[in-house]
């Protein structure tokens, strides 16, 4: 059958048969080529799908963000007129406004009083827009920039990273341009995720994952450091503030921010902090240099206002005596007269759990400190003087944080 249709092939076509083979063949080979191409590049595109680059469209962000800064400027000041602003002058690059050290000192502010807040005293400082660092670049998309920034956005050396006595002193330095907050398991360095895990259990919780069950939603993180340990918390869905004083380069707010999280300038000085009362559920301090026994116990007073009803004080640092009981004075003294009740101790970590009954503060205690009268508390919290009294005791918001649900509603 084979041999009879060759025959009329070979009649058909006659000696052009084994050409057209060929170019059949050549045909087939070309067809194939494309095929295996195509479908190559087709795997191409789903693997760069499927791993992101993250610099991706980097050079067009920078691009708008240069342009919208040259867009800040001149700023509309009524329909067709314009107003021109100057850029400020390098020494100006750290500018942040009403903290101006030097001026503060020179208008006789003094014993950390320079650091605070001082609009008064930057009134004659000329308008302007402050320019960004000569080498600074647009930071990298979350989540990746929350564990990776530029060096040259924060101005702090190598030297000084490595050097620091913080919790995250082991950062990883990826490149000579960027620093890196995590390894490359996604494990938190220096132990961040086991002292969460600890302070959790301190509190009655089996791990860190079940701070919901305790209602803690909400954390101040004072004197933050790199901000390590507000990251972590925040990737358990709490939200937590990082919350440093001032300083002239290279700040704990300035690292915060640059990696994207909520972050506050703000000490406890002389002044309330610019937060209403009954604002967190936990205020957070490990070795951030505040002596809260200072001041007569204002200090803790301040703590006390912006802790809700059944919210935890937890202290840790290497500067505090380690011998349980040691505490007791004159922290735990003080402690006692605020209604908070000293509920665990593990080797430099303390916690304390403010009280869920307001009558404690009015109970015949002795040395108990007096809650606040009615109209201080209307007050707004903003420049005000550190009270003697404790506050939030008759507010409406006076709600244990346990007795929430999982909406922040009343159970």
């Amino acid at each position: 059958m084979r041999r009879h249709l060759i025959k009329k092939l070979c009649l058909v076509f006659g000696p052009r048969l084994s050409r057209i083979w060929l170019i059949l063949c050549l045909v087939s080979v070309l067809v194939l080529i494309v095929l295996s191409s195509s479908s190559s590049s087709s795997v191409d595109s789903v693997t760069l799908t499927v791993k992101p680059d993250i610099f991706a469209n980097y050079r067009r962000l920078k691009r708008q963000a240069e342009n919208d800064y040259l867009d800040l400027s001149s700023l509309s000041v009524g329909v067709s007129k314009l107003k021109e602003i100057n850029v400020c002058g390098k020494e100006r690059e750290h500018y942040v406004p009403c903290y101006n050290v030097s001026a503060n000192l020179l208008a006789g502010f003094k014993y950390g009083k320079e650091f605070d807040r001082h609009c008064e005293v930057s009134k004659g400082e000329p308008y302007c827009l402050v320019r960004p660092p000569k080498d600074y670049k647009t930071p990298l998309s979350w989540p990746v920039g929350r564990d990776v920034i530029w060096n040259e956005n924060v101005k702090i050396t190598k030297d000084q990273f490595l050097a620091s006595g913080s919790m995250t002193k082991r950062l990883m330095l990826m490149e000579e341009n960027q620093i890196s907050f995590h390894s490359d398991d996604g494990l938190m360095y220096d132990g961040v995720k086991d002292y969460s895990h600890q302070v959790a259990e301190m509190i009655g919780l089996g791990n860190d994952m079940e701070f919901h069950k305790a209602g803690v939603r909400t954390v101040l993180d004072v004197g933050c450091g790199f901000g390590s340990f507000g990251a972590h918390l925040l990737s358990l869905k709490l939200m937590t503030i990082c919350m440093a004083a001032y300083e002239l380069t290279g700040s704990q707010v300035q690292i915060s921010l640059e990696r994207g999280l909520p972050a506050i300038i703000g000490n406890f000085n002389s002044r309330q902090l610019p937060f209403p009362y009954l604002s967190y559920d936990m205020v957070h301090c490990a070795e951030c240099g505040i002596l809260w026994d200072d001041k007569g116990g204002l200090l803790l007073i301040e703590a006390d206002r912006i802790l809700k009803p059944g919210g935890y004080f937890v202290l840790h640092g290497s500067s505090l005596s380690t011998k349980k009981g040691s505490m007791s004075n004159p922290i735990e003294e003080f402690a006692q007269k605020i209604c908070w009740t000293f509920i665990a101790q593990q080797e430099e970590t303390f916690i304390w759990q403010k009280t869920t009954d307001p009558q404690c503060y009015s109970s015949s205690v002795q040395g108990v400190i007096p809650p606040c009268r009615e109209e201080r508390e209307d007050i707004q919290s903003y420049y005000q003087p550190l009270a003697s009294c404790l506050g939030g005791t008759t507010s409406k918001r006076w709600i244990d944080i346990q007795n929430r649900n999982s909406t922040g509603r009343i159970l």
